[in-house]
C-alpha cells in the first residue's frame, strides 16, 4: 500500500532546475507542501522520495487528508497510532 502510493506519487513528480546552491528542485503537486532539493537530480529525487514518505507518516499522526493519487489511497488505522 505505501510503496505503491509512494511510486505513484514520484510519477507525478515535476523537476526544474534553480539558481542556488542545490540546484535541482522536486515537487509533487498533488501533495501540498511536498518537495526537496539536490545537488544532484539523483539526490533531489532521493530527497523527494524522502519527504513524501515523512509526509505520510505526518499525515497519518495528525490525522490530516492524503489525497488519492491514480487509484492509490493510504487510510488513517482505526485506532490511534502510539507515538
Amino acid at each position: 500500500m505505501f510503496c505503491e502510493y509512494i511510486q505513484a506519487a514520484m510519477s507525478k513528480a515535476v523537476y526544474e532546475v534553480i539558481d542556488d546552491e542545490q540546484p535541482y528542485y522536486g515537487e509533487v503537486p498533488e501533495l501540498k507542501g511536498v518537495w526537496a532539493t539536490g545537488k544532484t537530480s539523483e539526490e533531489c529525487r532521493k530527497n523527494l522520495k524522502m519527504a513524501i514518505e515523512d509526509w505520510i507518516a505526518l499525515s497519518l499522526r495528525f490525522d490530516l487528508p492524503i489525497p488519492p493519487i491514480e487509484g492509490h489511497e493510504i487510510e488513517a488505522p482505526e485506532a490511534p497510532v502510539e507515538a
